[in-house]
């Protein structure tokens, strides 16, 4: 495995579990100094035990629905390993209910945390990519950023807007040097879906063999996707060989979306 990422600063939210977990080890696989933020300081410190001493991982608790909590979290980022030059966004929320059942709150947490709350990292970050002429932002979005899907259509545009906010921003930072592109997982093997397939049990009465089949059933490879497998398009995404791809929403899902 190479280090095309070596000594680059990458700040991952959401990096406590699942697949941010996920992207963080496989970044710091590739070289990069790390910052985890995340709003549970007691996971994001076990993970930043398991790393690498090369990470110089810091754990920083953050809730990305507040400014001011981003605004203090990217700088101690800075304060510890410097200008950041690489951001992924994955720290995300999934709820369902019936559209008649959405309520004013239910919609707008899913547009903060799933598009705000990626806005204001951007925001945060950015100054620090365009004063060095160069940088990668990956947004892990959703095949719900490429679909509709029944129950979840708060948390469907709110990815629809994450996909059409990559899109938009990497056409203003094509000729500064910096790539933008989203990363659309299926439905994949993390605590939220094994939470999921244990309600549905709950609720059915239904085997949990026979309630995680209706997870992959959209799924043409039949399987739930592998956080490892989200990481490794997003590292890939963030290293020098994808230099000449922006603007793009990759979905990652077993051929659900094409």
């Amino acid at each position: 495995m190479g280090a095309s990422l070596q000594g680059r600063h990458a700040v991952v939210t959401g990096a406590g579990r699942g697949i941010g977990a996920a992207i963080a080890e496989r970044l710091a696989a590739e070289g990069a100094v790390l910052t985890l933020l995340g709003r549970n300081l007691d996971t994001l410190q076990a993970l930043a035990a398991r790393l690498p001493a090369s990470a110089r991982a810091l754990p920083v608790a953050c809730d990305i629905t507040s400014d001011a909590s981003v605004t203090e979290a990217f700088a101690a980022a800075r304060a510890a390993s410097g200008p950041v030059a690489v951001l992924v966004n994955n720290a995300g929320q999934a709820e369902s209910a019936p559209f008649h059942r959405i309520d004013a709150d239910h919609w707008q947490r899913m547009l903060e945390v799933n598009l705000t709350g990626t806005f204001r990292c951007i925001q945060a970050a950015l100054p620090d990519l365009l004063a060095a002429g160069a940088g990668r932002i990956v947004n892990v979005a959703s095949t719900a950023g490429l679909r509709g899907y029944a129950y979840v259509a708060a948390y469907a545009a709110a990815k629809h807007g994450v996909v059409g906010l990559t899109r938009s921003l990497a056409l203003e930072l094509a000729a500064k040097g910096i790539t933008v592109n989203a990363v659309c997982p299926g439905y994949t093997d993390t605590d939220i879906v094994r939470d999921s397939v244990a309600r549905i049990v709950a609720k059915t009465g239904r085997s949990a063999e026979a309630a995680q089949a209706e997870f992959v059933r959209g799924n043409p490879q039949r399987r739930l996707v592998a956080p490892a497998e989200v990481a490794d398009t997003v590292a890939w995404l963030c290293g020098d060989g994808a230099a000449a791809v922006t603007g793009q929403a990759i979905s990652v899902s077993g051929g659900e979306v094409m």
